[in-house]
């Protein structure tokens, strides 16, 4: 059974520790450097100050976000709110869908890929690529898949 993401959740340390370890046990790097004390500082650090877009949505047959920090919010032009009823396929146009679903579907059947450059396109309409990405299945210490994250370190407006 998949994790319930409610809200103190997706922002806190129970999320944080899901998005770490997974992304560490499948790419073998670390997401967040290792100066912080704690899971509470780690999981702030991810939302509020991470210098890179960090997405994930559910594991559900049309996925939807449940988590985007602060840098991602930005670069879609979404609250908090907004962003976490927002299924994943429309951060796409639909000229974008193949390639986005193709990408998507390696994740699932490998574990994660990397390198991938996606056009995306924010609230107001404007379009942009995210480049570099690293994407992963978000497995918790059982193998249960919940859903999948994305990383990247670098947007380019179009």
């Amino acid at each position: 059974m998949a994790m319930k993401f409610h809200e103190e959740h997706r922002r806190g340390s129970d999320f944080a520790q899901l998005l770490l370890s997974s992304h560490e046990r499948l790419t073998g790097t670390p997401l967040c450097p290792s100066v912080f004390p704690g899971a509470e500082e780690a999981a702030r650090w991810l939302y509020e100050s991470a210098p890179f877009g960090l997405l994930a949505h559910d594991a559900g047959a049309d996925p939807v976000f449940v988590y985007a920090n602060a840098t991602a919010q930005k670069c879609f032009e979404y609250g908090w709110e907004e962003f976490v009823r927002l299924p994943s396929r429309l951060s796409a146009e639909p000229d974008a869908q193949g390639d986005r679903d193709a990408f998507v579907r390696s994740v699932t059947e490998r574990g994660f890929a990397s390198g991938y450059r996606g056009l995306r396109i924010a609230r107001s309409g404007r379009r942009f690529w995210i480049e570099d990405v690293t994407m992963w299945n978000l497995l918790d210490a059982d193998g249960t898949c919940h859903g999948q994250a994305a990383v990247f370190p670098s947007w380019t407006d179009i």
